[in-house]
């Protein structure tokens, strides 16, 4: 079963479904074992935690292929992809769709944002016309073949041109092939149910903090409509802010004996990465020699 047939199944499963953002391998490898069907690789994510970059379109199709493959190597759960923009012209869009495919991913967003894009919640976002946005949809949806990779297209148009025209083009986008619909920076719980009966297609909410989009509930979204909460960054930023504190009272105190409490200890760390299997396999005799025999 390919990868993207797996995340409709887990689709299927969890209304809504929770697609929680993980950076790197063991990040993935942890929230897999907390019980989430499904990952999400944010782009902004790969930006800063892989490359020091912010959000602005910096970073490469390569340089995210990276980080998928390295996460699909090591975790079973279907994971969706923050392909940004598509990198690039209709041929590059094509040519993102088949390497993500080729390194495991289940699906991805683009989005309607021209080439030099910003965070979704960031103002002064430039959005491509409607047609150019369909067209990119298009392209990735021929490019996709019979995979079953599972193709959503973000448009950042509410801040720009509101709700009416968010709809036009999520339908636009539907029509082009997309199979759920993004729409970025809502302002309300109003708007993904005004949404929702609008379009047939599953809605994904991105329930990122700091935002223009309130912190609205599972069970809220569920209720007006939404099939997927996204939560792309929520565990990097209670990482980040650990590490900060973490370094802050090494540097202060000359010692870790504090900190020994906040951290993960060696044995659900080696758990995790299945240490002790790998290093049996390691301490195990060597097979006999039976070329003399």
């Amino acid at each position: 079963m390919s990868a993207g047939a797996r995340f409709r199944e887990a689709l299927d499963a969890e209304q809504p479904l929770l697609l929680p953002g993980a950076i790197n391998p063991i990040m993935a490898m942890i929230a897999h074992e907390a019980g989430f069907r499904a990952l999400y690789l944010s782009g902004s994510g790969v930006a800063t935690a892989s490359y020091g970059l912010p959000d602005l379109g910096m970073t490469t199709l390569d340089e995210v292929v990276e980080d998928v493959r390295r996460i699909t190597r090591v975790v079973d759960a279907p994971l969706i992809v923050d392909a940004d923009t598509g990198f690039g012209s209709e041929l590059n869009v094509e040519r993102t769709i088949r390497e993500l495919i080729a390194n495991g991913a289940a699906g991805c967003h683009i989005e309607d944002q021209e080439g030099a894009k910003r965070c979704g919640h960031r103002p002064n976002k430039r959005i491509v016309p409607c047609a150019e946005m369909a067209r990119r949809i298009a392209v990735a949806s021929r490019a996709r073949g019979g995979d079953g990779f599972f193709l959503i297209a973000r448009t950042d148009a509410f801040a720009q041109e509101g709700l009416e025209k968010t709809i036009d083009r999520a339908k636009a986008c539907l029509d082009a092939g997309a199979d759920a619909i993004f729409p970025e920076a809502l302002t309300s719980l109003g708007d993904y149910e005004a949404l929702a009966r609008r379009i047939n297609a599953p809605i994904l909410a991105n329930i990122t903090e700091f935002g223009r989009t309130p912190l609205l509930t599972a069970r809220e979204l569920g209720g007006a409509g939404v099939r997927i909460v996204l939560y792309p960054l929520t565990i990097f930023r209670m990482v980040l802010a650990a590490a900060r504190d973490g370094y802050a009272a090494l540097r202060d105190k000359g010692t870790q004996k504090d900190l020994l409490p906040r951290m993960m200890t060696r044995e659900d760390y080696y758990k995790i990465i299945n240490y002790h299997e790998y290093e049996r396999r390691l301490d195990a005799p060597p097979p006999p020699d039976n070329k003399g025999a």
